[in-house]
């Protein structure tokens, strides 16, 4: 279905919004525009809300606000958009479901109205880079092409402007893929490690939710990460699966050789990029780099390929240098939200280096994290819920050996404590193993507020 094909089947029809967030802000003011009646529903208040109340109040949307903003969704609505974060099995979603409801959401829409091809990315750890990288390499290649998801801008109030030769990559966490019933043309799957089991009511049902990125596309491609265990074994769901290893060398694939990123096929290898030629530190973005040429190569030249490695710095709160103050590196890593994440950062130095971790707690285990501190860390700042469940696994860690712990109650006091013990040559890094909601909104302003406390020594 097209653009104009859509707007007219919602034409007075009545839809429920549920979240006003970013991505469904456009998506309320594209359903107004098709002619649809448009209830927005939100936790917060009128004046929490702000402009953005105004904004949608002026284009013709109600609003239900409040705590029980899902315990009035009016009986007739025929269509409702939730939010990413909120469950579809809610009992009031599931409720509306049976009163004959369709549940979707902003990205399903998009996918099903997008006019171009798509590649998608997901992944526990490193899909934002990858997904930049893919945006970064198909933009110098000159397609006219667009970033979203989870990361950039809500898609569905670009999606009229797209034409059938523009490239779209997005971004998608599992609360996207939960219940999506489309799937990409394109899918990358960087890893799969425990993750959001605060959200999800089990590991299984991450990686179910993972798999709904080709699941509903028997021509997908799909591209797989050969040394995650999980990822690997997707390849028996798929007909169209390409692998990429660094660590293990498949038969066909993308893999690491002699300091080579090396595509091989029955026929032939070809050399695609020096690891030298990577600006990005650490062997997490070489990975980042084999995902991403398996997504866009032919469709792009390896002059693009060697170009973007040699001239991307990086995204912001990725292992970014904030500032080198009295012969000491700081780094901001904000992005790193779970264990497997900031192991990666942590091997991206070739010293130990003096972190600060923990945070919300999305009860993901830290046993073997424990370990990795200890092999990696000079001193240890802990900050956050997490900071008891972080300690412990310290020190019951079997290659324990008496690491210097600080536990701080304030963010800018366990930075202030960092620079304290840092001396010359030393870096300290910002790596949280953990989310960021129990002190701060995101991990983009976790990030600013270390970049800001930094650049203020």
């Amino acid at each position: 279905m097209n653009v104009i094909e859509y707007k007219k089947s919602i034409k007075g029809k009545k839809i429920s919004v549920v979240g006003i967030g970013v991505s469904n802000v456009p998506l309320v003011e594209f359903l107004l525009d098709g002619g649809a009646n448009v209830t927005a529903h939100d936790k917060r208040t009128k004046e929490q809300l702000g402009e953005v109340y105004d904004k949608l109040k002026d284009f013709g949307a109600e609003f239900v606000l409040g705590d029980d903003y899902l315990d009035n969704i009016p009986i007739d609505t025929e269509i409702i958009f939730k939010t990413p974060g909120l469950r579809p099995d809610v009992p009031q979603l599931l409720a509306a479901e049976r009163n004959g409801a369709f549940l979707t959401s902003e990205m399903e829409l998009f996918f099903e109205l997008c006019p171009c091809p798509i590649i998608a990315v997901t992944g526990s750890d490193g899909k934002t880079t990858t997904t930049t990288l893919i945006g970064e390499m198909l933009k110098k290649e000159g397609y006219n092409c667009y970033i979203g998801g989870n990361i950039g801008k809500p898609l569905v109030g670009e999606v009229e402007k797209m034409m059938p030769k523009d490239m779209v990559v997005v971004e998608l966490s599992s609360f996207q893929l939960f219940s999506m019933r489309h799937s990409a043309d394109t899918a990358v799957v960087t890893n799969v490690t425990p993750n959001h089991l605060d959200w999800h009511k089990d590991f299984n049902e991450y990686i179910e939710a993972k798999k709904n990125i080709f699941a509903n596309n028997d021509n997908c491609r799909v591209i797989l990460n050969f040394d995650n265990e999980i990822t690997r074994s997707f390849n028996q769901d798929t007909k169209n699966a390409m692998y990429f290893g660094r660590q293990n060398s498949p038969n066909e694939g993308i893999v690491l050789e002699d300091g080579k990123i090396v595509l091989k096929t029955k026929e032939d290898k070809k050399t695609m990029l020096l690891r030298d030629d990577i600006k990005l530190p650490g062997l997490h973005n070489v990975e980042n780099y084999m995902a991403a040429i398996g997504a866009v190569y032919p469709f792009v030249s390896l002059e693009t390929i060697k170009y973007t490695a040699r001239n991307f710095g990086g995204v912001p709160h990725r292992i970014e240098l904030v500032r080198e103050l009295d012969g000491v590196r700081y780094y901001n890593d904000s992005i790193a939200s779970s264990p497997a994440r900031t192991t990666a950062g942590l091997k991206s130095f070739d010293k130990k280096v003096i972190l600060i971790a923990g945070g919300y707690d999305k009860k993901i285990p830290f046993d073997e994290f424990g370990s990795v501190i200890n092999e990696y860390v000079k001193e240890l700042i802990l900050v956050g819920l997490t900071s008891e469940k972080i300690e412990k696994s310290v020190k019951d860690a079997p290659n324990y050996s008496g690491i210097c712990i600080h536990r701080e109650t304030e963010f800018k006091k366990a930075v202030e404590t960092a620079k304290a013990c840092a001396t010359n040559g030393d870096i300290v890094l910002l790596s949280p193993a953990c989310a960021s909601f129990d002190l701060f909104k995101n991990f983009e302003e976790r990030g600013n507020t270390f970049k800001d406390i930094v650049n203020g020594f």
